[in-house]
Order: structure tokens, then sequence, then C-alpha cells
């Protein structure tokens, strides 16, 4: 992954950069400015295909919405996450009933990471991790290229849900979801979105 960093600054002087929010977009990690890689196609499919099935079961239930490339800032981190599932209860909403226009400054409920190509998966790790320190109740890393998912939950072992390996008992396993969400998927489906009908 290739990282453009500066000197360390402060989150408030980094919130105030007129181009933090250019895409790719930039984050503050540990003091640094770093711009996450540029999405490719499979990335991009997967992260429209995932919210989009989200938003299909959440939003008409007043669940929860799915927000691509939303920034989350908080624990001194100012992250964005490839997908940030936010539940209903916790979107600031104004008085014409649209969700305010602005960051968002608690950790998801869900964070959800794509892999894109050469891209360092122990930051990306690093940054799931953080959002569970501070509150997220589930945080997944989808590495298009291996077609596996590592689900993260507090309090529990990692585990892995791959897809195309017959002797994989996982690639039809449920995949974990947010309790609220009313989603069934297994990664073998999750990677069947990768597939085009010509």
């Amino acid at each position: 992954m290739t990282t453009t960093s500066i000197l360390t600054l402060s989150l408030e002087d980094f919130l105030n950069k007129p181009n933090i929010d250019e895409s790719p977009a930039w984050e503050y990690i540990n003091g640094k400015m770093l711009q996450k890689p540029m999405p490719q196609t499979h990335h991009s499919r997967l992260q429209l295909k995932l919210a989009t099935a989200i938003e299909l079961v959440a939003e008409s239930n007043q669940i929860a919405l799915a927000f691509p490339e939303l920034r989350c800032t908080f624990g001194g981190r100012s992250i964005v996450p490839d997908i940030a599932v936010i539940l209903w209860d916790k979107i600031p909403f104004n008085e014409a009933g649209e969700s305010e226009n602005s960051s968002f400054f608690s950790a998801p409920d869900w964070t959800i990471e794509i892999l894109s190509p050469k891209q360092n998966s122990t930051k990306v790790i690093d940054n799931i991790l953080h959002c569970l320190e501070y509150g997220s109740q589930l945080g997944w890393l989808i590495d298009p290229d291996e077609r596996s998912i590592l689900v993260f939950q507090p309090q529990q072992t990692p585990k892995i849900y791959k897809s195309n390996l017959s002797e994989n008992e996982t690639a039809q396993q449920t995949l974990p979801i947010l309790d609220t969400i009313d989603l069934r998927i297994t990664a073998e489906q999750f990677f069947g979105w990768l597939k085009m009908n010509p």
C-alpha cells in the first residue's frame, strides 16, 4: 500500500485541513495523516453490493444505515471505514428528518473494511480493533483476493470465513451480522457478487 504521511500534527489541525475528504480520503492515525488507497473494481463492487443489501433490510425498519466512506472521529483518530453501519438511534437527524450532513463522532456499530491490492492488512486491522475498543459491536476485514472475511467481535477470537474451498465448512456458514439486522449471507454468496451476468 502506498501511503503519504506528513509531520505529526494534532487531530484538530487534521480536521481543519481542506483536502482530507478528497478521493481517496485521508485518515488520522497516531498523529499522522495517511491517505487510503484508491479502490479497484472488486473493492467497489463488494462495497456497493454490501451497503445496498444492508440498507434494504435495515433502513425501511429504521434499524440502521450503511454509510460508505463516512468519516468517523473518536478516540484520538479520524478514520474512514469502507462501510460504517450506524444504528438508527445514534444517527443525528435534523428537523427535516434528514441525517445531519457531517462527520460522525463515535465508533460505528459495525465497521467494514475491504482490502485493496497491496494494502497493508495490519494497519486496517488496527483500525478495526480501535473501533471495537471504542464501542463497535462488529468488524469485518474483507480480502477479495483471498475470498475471505475475517470477523472481529468484542471479547472473542477473530474467525475467518472463506469462499470457494470445498473443504472449508465456513463457505456455507451464515456470516455474523449485527443482531438487529435481518441479513443472512454466507461467504460463498458474498463473493458471488463479483460474478457478472453478461
